[in-house]
């Protein structure tokens, strides 16, 4: 495991009208706040990532329709399992919550036959309010020697 990272196995309540799961609590997550969400819809073999945000922590939901492999890289100094990789597979057959603090490289692919959903729920506003500031984002797969590879 990667120190502060959190996952959380997501439980489909199933009856004969289909499902409800709970996404987040934040009892859960050490207190955890959104500040926004947006979902993402990723046709299949297609790689988001990776990257890393210096502030910004993401919660991603991967509940399905679809999988994804999920690749986590820890280069956070200060942390007891920097250099520490985790690659997981999420989503439908392993739905999922999963809390990546800033300084975690993160990225995913579409691993299933049929395209991908996954959630974000960031506790930092993209670009800040009203879309004014930086992105606080490292984008490793623009260098094409980054040590961060998603295959």
């Amino acid at each position: 495991m990667i120190e502060n990272i959190i996952i959380k196995k997501i439980t489909k309540y199933e009856d004969n009208r289909g499902y409800l799961s709970e996404l987040f609590r934040k009892d859960d997550l050490n207190g955890y706040l959104p500040e926004m969400a947006y979902l993402s819809y990723t046709e299949p073999n297609i790689i988001r990532g990776p990257h890393e945000h210096k502030f910004q922590s993401d919660l991603f939901i991967f509940l399905g329709p679809g999988n994804f492999r999920l690749y986590l890289w820890d280069r956070r100094e200060n942390s007891q399992t920097k250099g520490e990789s985790l690659e997981i597979e999420v989503g439908e057959l392993n739905p999922v919550s999963v809390l990546v603090p800033p300084g975690v490289v993160h990225g995913y692919k579409c691993i299933s036959e049929v395209s991908a959903l996954s959630l974000n729920f960031p506790d930092k506003l993209y670009r800040g309010e009203a879309k004014r500031e930086e992105i606080d984002e490292i984008r490793w797969e623009e260098d094409e020697n980054s040590p961060y590879q998603i295959n």
